[in-house]
């Protein structure tokens, strides 16, 4: 027993003997003594205050920062052109690995960074909007997985979230949450950023803590969400340090770059005129001679072949060699602006003395991205919803790339080339997807500066390295729940020792059905559904894997390389080292038992529309009122390609005008608003055209009911990237008053972050015909989106259809 505890137990005693001693009721006397009390007043007393949680002495900062879609031949200190100084300076005072991998997407790969366990482990196979709802594909990391942010919390640490995050349940993204896995739920205090997995970089979607709030600036007043997130970053550090200076951080600094779309004031991209245009093939030559040269890459390195997926550069006409020159420039001018901005953050450190003791680990999420497809897109959600890209469009909007007018994306030519000198991109599980830049920098606990580092690592490896640095065991337990073994291995003992060994001798990759398997030197890959769409003859989201062509592919699809000696891929060895082989699919089959991997999923672009578990039961009526939080996508009301009717309880006056409806934004969407007295729908389909309706009457004042109906009148084909054709009505009081149809709409995703909004556009205007945020200047009561399929009678209709069979 303690001796404060035995001190207790004295003092309670004490007081025991003497109420015994108290004399009874009967005989005392008002106005006397109580006998035999010992008065206690808190001077005789000794406090017992609870201990404040304190870190160890001298316990560093931890800084991670995790750029998106940013390929191993993207940074100035792996070889590229494009000026990263900051990142370089990192580089110059750290180390550089070039043996760091991912999962090959955002999602699963962020959700190992945090947790040190594997995607699948985390139930993240997948990123959150495709979730399968089987146990390695559900998109909902356990609590048994404690994030990084939990443990640090608990010795002693602030923690701050910045930026993207990507890591909630699609489903569990809006206003009722739940909020148990946003980020104030997984042990981080603070959190600024947006939730999903993409945003408009001028009209963020975002989320402080556990609300949405408007950006705080209009792309006008030269709001851009970059250095909007190093400012927040800052104030979170300073907030804490002018109170608790000696109180360690844990910053998770996730920017919305390089991921689409390409947004950089035009001063950075116009800073890159003319260096891209010899095309992929020449930027490839020119990163991998330079790799060489600065020993990112071991000599003896062989370039990969040129893809068979990606168009020849020299075999392009000059209009599209521009095309594709300009998005390369906006995407460098873009990576040049993060680098400048994450500059800032690393001043503030150095100048608040903080830099030297903050362990900085920096790494992309998987590598370049082909989302943007052979040519290039200046809307992404064409891509989501497979709507062909127009060559003369794209060439229209080249002049207004980077600005806030497009959502735009690189053709994956320059993916390819990003991830120089490996085969293909992000997605994918050869080393193009899965093998990507990291740094580490903490002049305190490195002497090494400057030197690259070849041993093999995992995303996985950050958690138990930084426990290992800070001197900290993986807590059993937290908030009660019994936590699960961290599945990496620590790689602090590679900081100053460039010669050991590594401690991780095997990794399993699943992406979409694409498999990998690492062990020892060795590499096995089995592309699915070929090394290249092209060899496959299948186009990305139209391949199906059942359990024939999965026993074909393991028969005939696995190819072997000794990464040990051809870290590119270049040598398919699997025909000289058939046991090899046969061993590492093994071995595979073995990890990815261990691992939840099982059942393998197909690719194709219908999971995205895929049904999943809501808060509440099926329903067919939705009820929206104005000042409320955004929907986002995946929780609001589906009108895609059915019949439904949008209707608004609303009181009118001669000057009223504003939003009453609307879903989407300036890539797409839809809008029912009031406009010079009259009443409007508008359909954005993909960015590219707008169905406009217009009441051919007066909005009437007063209270009015203002309805949109919807019609289906074809059938939806996904595969070319329309929706359901449909007639489009509006009625005032009950009267039609405009139809029209409406040809195109999207088949599979509404929008890209912007959700829906009721009374206002919350973020870029759906449609041209008016400015954001528009809101309604009447009293409107409520609006109900009813998706039963029952339609408002059109006598008239019926009427004329009547006597035409006369």
């Amino acid at each position: 027993m303690s001796s404060r505890a035995m001190h207790l137990t004295q003092e309670n005693t004490s007081l025991r003997v003497e109420a015994r001693s108290l004399m009874s009721l009967k005989e005392y006397k008002p106005g006397s003594p109580f006998p035999g009390v010992i008065g206690r007043t808190w001077e005789q007393s000794s406090p017992a205050w609870p201990s404040p949680l304190r870190s160890k002495p001298g316990a560093p900062n931890v800084l991670f920062i995790i750029l998106d879609d940013t390929g191993f031949g993207h940074l100035g200190c792996y070889g590229s052109p494009i000026r990263t100084p900051n990142l370089d300076r990192l580089a110059k005072g750290g180390l550089l690995y070039n043996n760091m991998h991912t999962t090959a997407l955002c999602s699963p790969t962020r959700s190992c960074v945090l947790t040190g366990r594997n995607h699948h482990s985390n139930g993240m196979g997948t990123i959150t909007e495709t979730s399968l709802g089987y146990p390695g594909y559900n998109g909902t990391i356990p609590f048994e997985n404690g994030f990084l942010s939990e443990m640090l919390l608990g010795a002693g640490y602030n923690t701050y979230a910045l930026g993207k995050w990507h890591l909630t349940p699609a489903e569990q993204m809006s206003a009722a949450g739940p909020y148990s896995r946003w980020p104030l739920g997984r042990g981080f205090e603070r959190f600024y950023g947006f939730l999903g997995g993409d945003t408009h970089q001028y009209y963020p979607d975002l989320i402080h803590d556990n609300h949405t709030i408007r950006p705080p600036g209009t792309p006008e007043q030269g709001y851009h969400l970059t250095p909007d997130l190093v400012d927040r970053a800052i104030d979170c550090i300073a907030d804490t340090k002018q109170v608790a200076p000696d109180k360690p951080f844990f910053l998770y600094f996730a920017t919305g770059a390089m991921h689409a779309p390409h947004h950089v004031p035009r001063e950075w991209a116009d800073g890159y005129a003319g260096q891209f245009d010899d095309g992929w093939d020449a930027y490839r030559q020119r990163v991998f001679q330079k790799q060489l040269e600065l020993g990112v890459l071991p000599k003896g390195t062989q370039l990969s072949r040129h893809d068979p997926d990606v168009q020849d550069w020299d075999s392009l006409p000059p209009e599209e060699k521009r095309l594709y020159a300009r998005m390369m420039e906006v995407f460098a001018g873009f990576l040049e602006h993060t680098d400048h901005h994450i500059g800032r953050l690393l001043q503030f450190l150095e100048d608040t003395g903080e830099l030297d003791n903050t362990l900085i680990m920096v790494l992309s999420d998987n590598g370049a991205s082909a989302e943007g497809g052979p040519h290039g897109s200046v809307n992404e959600l064409k891509f989501f919803n497979n709507a062909p890209e127009s060559l003369e469009q794209n060439l229209a909007a080249m002049e207004d790339l980077g600005g806030p007018k497009y959502f735009n994306h690189y053709p994956w030519g320059w993916a390819w080339a990003g991830d120089t000198p490996f085969r293909r991109w992000k997605r994918e599980t050869y080393r193009g997807g899965t093998t990507d830049p990291f740094l580490v920098h903490w002049p305190r606990g490195i002497q090494a500066k400057g030197e690259v580092r070849t041993q093999y690592a995992h995303a996985i490896d950050m958690v138990p390295t930084v426990l290992d640095c800070l001197g900290l065991e993986p807590p059993l337990e937290i908030r009660g729940v019994t936590q699960s073994p961290i599945e990496g291995v620590s790689f602090r003992h590679t900081f100053n020792d460039g010669s050991v060994e590594s401690r991780h001798r095997t990794q399993y990759f699943e992406m979409f059905s694409s498999r990998a398997i690492y062990h020892d030197g060795w590499r096995a890959v089995c592309p699915f559904p070929g090394p290249s769409f092209t060899e496959a003859g299948e186009a990305f989201g139209q391949s199906l894997l059942d359990e024939a062509r999965l026993r074909e592919l393991d028969a005939h699809g696995w190819e072997l390389y000794h990464v040990a000696e051809d870290c590119s891929e270049t040598k398919n060895v699997a025909e000289e080292h058939r046991g090899k082989l046969i061993e590492m699919i093994a071995l595979w089959y073995a990890e990815a038992g261990r691992y939840q991997v099982f059942p393998l999923a197909s690719p194709t672009l219908t999971v995205f529309a895929m049904e999943r578990p809501q808060l509440t039961r099926d329903r067919t009526r939705y009820v929206y009122r104005p000042h409320t939080s955004p929907a986002p996508e995946t929780a609001a009301v589906h009108v895609l390609n059915r019949p439904h009717t949008i209707t608004a309880d609303a009181e009118v006056k001669p000057d009223t005008e504003g939003v009453l409806l609307c879903h989407g934004g300036l890539t797409g969407g839809y809008t029912l608003f009031i406009q010079d007295r009259k009443l409007h729908y508008v359909y954005n389909y993909v960015g590219e055209r707008e169905f406009h309706i217009e009441s051919a009457v007066d909005v009437p004042e007063g209270r009015s009911e203002l309805k949109f109906e919807f019609e289906p009148t074809g059938a939806a084909q996904p595969a070319t990237g329309k929706g359901t054709p449909g007639r489009g009505r509006l009625y005032i009081n009950g009267d039609l008053v405009a139809q029209s149809t409406i040809d195109d709409t999207m088949p599979v995703i509404l929008s890209l972050g912007e959700g829906l909004t009721c009374g206002r556009d919350e973020q870029s205007a759906v449609s041209q015909r008016y400015a954001a945020p528009f809101e309604f200047t009447g009293m409107l009561h409520q609006v109900t989106v009813d998706v039963a399929g029952e339609h408002v009678r059109d006598t008239q209709a019926e009427q004329k259809e009547a006597l035409a069979k006369q």
